[in-house]
Order: structure tokens, then C-alpha cells, then sequence
């Protein structure tokens, strides 16, 4: 159960997050460029791939899953006398 909710919490911060990170670049470059009175050429601008994009995705899934493990396997070794007197 630790696990899974952490992996739709991972799911979701990728989904959130890959969008609002190309947002804020393509407001941040462009503005950083302008400050300086540079134009910068289209291979520094045009950096997001989809199979990029994918792999990030996968990698916020698997750092939250790999993340929940540990605290996951305390509490399926915890017995349930255990559990009610932590509560």
C-alpha cells in the first residue's frame, strides 16, 4: 500500500512537474537572453525530446517507489500487537 501511494504520488509530480519545468524555461531563457542583448542560437533553446521527457517521467516514478521501499518493508515486518501500541 506504501509503495503504490507513493507511486501515484511520483506519477502525479511528473505530470506536474515536467510541464511547469518547460514552462519556466521558456520564460526564463528567453528573458535571461534579452537581459544580456544576446540571441542564442536554436540548439541551446530547443533541448526538450519526447523520449527525454518519457525518461524523466519514469525516473520521478522510480525514485518515489524506490524511496517508499524501505519504510514499507519496516511495516510489513511489524506485527500487529506492534502496530496498535504505536498508535
Amino acid at each position: 500500500m506504501t509503495v503504490t501511494s507513493m507511486a501515484v504520488l511520483g506519477v502525479i509530480g511528473s505530470v506536474l512537474g515536467i510541464p511547469v519545468g518547460i514552462a519556466a524555461y521558456e520564460v526564463v531563457i528567453p528573458r535571461m537572453a534579452a537581459g544580456i542583448d544576446i540571441t542564442l542560437p536554436s540548439y541551446m533553446t530547443d533541448v526538450w525530446q519526447v523520449s527525454e521527457l518519457a525518461g524523466l517521467a519514469l525516473t520521478g516514478l522510480v525514485i518515489a517507489v524506490v524511496g517508499a521501499l524501505v519504510p514499507a518493508r519496516r511495516a510489513a515486518r511489524l506485527t500487529v500487537s506492534e502496530v496498535l501500541h504505536n498508535e
